[in-house]
């Protein structure tokens, strides 16, 4: 069986787990962290089109074991504060948000685990707030898998390849919900009409958002579940949401090419990468 350069393969693995561009201090709720930021973020807020957050935000201490460091905690119950946040972000264009804003609510938790609200989705980078996402690796019945390009009108990574199906898990939805949903909008599939929906693992990402203008604002903190399946001969995705370009089957001999071509995004060269060798 053929295999990974063993050095692409680390420096793969190396892409996933990056330190931020800058130093970055806790975002607080109340006693939770529930992300990060700049220091500086918020410091010209009064010159924000939006300037009525000033109530929302203040400097507090924020206390690791036995160091005592400097975070902004955000006041008031966690789904109101934000939003106003997030509005008062995307009218100030900081972090790429209005460029980034979607109308989509994701998930806000605490340290351990526990849900304190829900977040705009445009933000969550500029607030390095972790997110959950979900993979579809599609096995043809031959052995060659389902890959999709992602549109190139994308936000992130526009034309880039991609597992058969990748998206977030927005606030209403459980990873197992999530899987439907996006499997129907970006290949047009049904759970019940593929075979064998396993799940296969998961990943990490923390790496600053990888845009070429980005300044150091943005930072993901993700963690990806994945699935694998077989897609029946005779049943082919298509797109329903606009987000993919084409879709295409590879043996794997061709997919390990691209893959190490780095043609796939992050995410899916690590989870192709897992599927294929384990």
């Amino acid at each position: 069986m053929a295999q990974f350069d063993a050095a692409w393969l680390a420096d793969l693995r190396a892409r996933a787990d990056v330190p931020p561009l800058k130093a970055r201090v806790p975002l607080m709720a109340g006693q939770d962290v529930i992300g990060s930021v700049l220091p500086d973020l918020f410091d010209k807020i009064g010159q924000w089109p939006t300037n009525n957050v000033h109530s929302l935000l203040s400097k507090v201490k924020h206390s690791a074991g036995a160091n005592v460091a400097m975070a902004w905690g955000v006041s008031g119950r966690v789904t109101p504060s934000l939003a106003q946040l997030a509005h008062a972000l995307r009218d100030a264009n900081v972090g790429h948000v209005a460029h980034h804003w979607r109308n989509e609510q994701l998930a806000v938790h605490g340290e351990r685990g526990q849900r304190l609200g829900d977040v705009e989705r445009g933000v969550v980078r500029t607030l390095g707030i972790r997110t959950r996402a979900v993979h579809l690796v599609g096995f043809a019945q031959d052995g060659r898998l389902w890959v999709q390009q992602r549109a190139l009108n994308k936000a992130n990574d526009p034309g880039l390849w991609d597992t058969l199906m990748g998206g977030m898990v927005a606030s209403s939805d459980s990873v197992q919900t999530a899987l439907v949903r996006e499997t129907w909008e970006e290949a047009g599939l049904y759970l019940d009409q593929l075979k064998d929906v396993l799940h296969g693992g998961g990943i990490a990402i923390r790496r600053p958002t990888g845009e070429a203008d980005d300044d150091g604002t943005g930072y993901v903190i993700e963690d990806t579940d994945w699935y694998r399946c077989t897609v029946p001969d005779g049943l082919i995705p298509v797109n329903q949401d606009g987000e993919v370009e084409q879709f295409l089957l590879l043996d794997r001999t061709e997919l390990m090419a691209r893959l190490q071509r780095n043609e796939f995004t992050l995410e899916a060269a690590l989870i192709l990468a897992a599927a294929i060798t384990d």
